[in-house]
């Protein structure tokens, strides 16, 4: 492989040198979902009130909008909290992890929203077989996080790593 492609691209934790970043990855992750699920639906209770109320207002055509408020509530929540400098939902921050790109790109908004866009979407197609296919990947990815280009990782492990890994390829030990 090309040494200037291979300094290019961000060298990927190994749950061999270090398993702290993986250690509970997935009964986390499942965790975090039923967590922003709870604040999600809140969410939606709260958009959907609104949508109730401005019904009455303007006699019953905003009641047209309320079938738009699950997608945008969903859209919504990935986008401001993967999006987010963060990179994390608060049910993630809760958990202690934290979505990283593995392609070199930025995770911005929109790469939050295609990556929770394809969570939805294997999920809805077939979780057993998604959670399964994470128990046979060496770091512990779901179908959508290697479509997406994206690892999850633990985040307090993560931030060491990472300044090891800088301060390694700076020169300074």
């Amino acid at each position: 492989m090309d040494q200037t492609y291979q300094n290019a691209r961000p060298a990927l934790p190994d749950p061999s040198t270090a398993p702290e970043l993986f250690e509970g990855l997935l009964t986390r992750r499942v965790v975090a979902f039923f967590i922003d699920l709870m604040v999600m639906g809140a969410m939606i209770v709260a958009f959907a009130f609104v949508g109730l109320i401005a019904g009455f207002l303007t006699f019953g055509l905003a009641w047209l909008a309320l079938v738009f408020v699950v997608p945008a509530t969903i859209v919504l929540y990935y986008g401001a909290t993967l999006g987010s400098p963060k990179r994390a939902t608060i049910g993630m921050q809760m958990m202690d992890i934290v979505l990283t790109p593995t392609r070199g790109q930025p995770l911005d908004g929109w790469m939050a929203i295609i990556h929770a866009a394809v969570f939805w979407l294997t999920t809805w197609i077939s979780w057993p077989l998604s959670l399964l296919f994470a128990l046979f990947t060496p770091r512990r990815q779901m179908i959508h996080d290697l479509v997406t280009g994206t690892l999850m990782v633990r985040r307090s492990p993560m931030v060491r790593h990472w300044r090891a890994r800088s301060a390694q390829s700076s020169g300074a030990y």
